[in-house]
């Protein structure tokens, strides 16, 4: 259904039919399919890889929950950001839900420069007001981003993909959800940070993101068969996944 097992020569699936955005009144970017593309996961991983460079000239960067992108962490994993998804939680833990913290998260919403912020405004109905509120005062304020959410068949269809593969849990984790759509809007797909284990590669423990070692919810994500079907993508060829430390230029 959504193209993953395409070779080089397959035709796409036209990006509106798989991915509708629907606050803007055309599909939103210019450019596609684009070339070259990263999508960054907040993996441990990342910590001291180098590949910050590397992710910045692509052509499009995704990012996933507002992650920091400054200080030391940019020689890991860049700041060039065309699209970031942003979790109903983090707003409601770290700004007040925009209760009386709207200033603070515009002020923040700076360090990703015009992004889209992709909110999962139909994923559950308890995330449709706060996802709509964003919008709301991303306009108010004539914000440099702008919202836009996944069309509620989508989700549902791409849920439906990945169950027939294998990979059920509460809900599809954020990451995996974009490298879907990353690989409907990208002739070539590059992962980083997507790594859901405590020791990398080597048998040295890392934390569970580059930023802190907050560990996810248990059972509510299926992290190893998510990483399964992303190494069998790699293997396909279908995208490429980072996995050790970036050759430095």
């Amino acid at each position: 259904m959504l193209g993953l097992n395409r070779t080089e020569n397959d035709q796409k699936r036209p990006v509106n039919d798989i991915l509708c955005f629907v606050l803007l009144q055309s599909q939103p970017f210019e450019g596609i399919p684009f070339k070259q593309c990263a999508v960054v996961g907040n993996g441990g991983i990342l910590t001291n890889s180098s590949c910050g460079a590397e992710i910045d000239q692509s052509d499009f960067v995704f990012r996933c929950n507002l992650p920091p992108i400054w200080g030391n962490a940019v020689v890991d994993v860049g700041n060039k950001t065309d699209l970031v998804t942003v979790n109903p939680s983090i707003i409601a833990l770290k700004y007040g839900k925009l209760n009386e913290m709207k200033t603070a998260f515009l002020r923040n919403l700076t360090s990703y420069g015009g992004s889209f912020l992709l909110l999962p405004a139909f994923s559950y109905s308890s995330n449709t007001a706060i996802s709509f509120e964003v919008h709301n005062l991303l306009k108010k304020y004539q914000a440099k981003q702008r919202a836009i959410f996944f069309h509620p068949n989508y989700l549902k269809s791409l849920a439906q993909f990945w169950r027939g593969r294998g990979v059920r849990a509460y809900r599809l984790s954020t990451g995996f959800m974009i490298t879907s759509a990353a690989i409907e809007l990208c002739e070539d797909v590059k992962l980083y940070g997507f790594w859901p284990f405590s020791k990398n590669p080597n048998g040295k423990p890392i934390s569970h993101h580059y930023y802190d070692n907050q560990l996810p919810k248990p059972g509510f994500h299926a992290m190893p068969k998510e990483f399964y079907q992303i190494l069998q993508l790699h293997y396909k060829g279908v995208l490429k996944l980072q996995i050790g430390d970036c050759q430095k230029r």
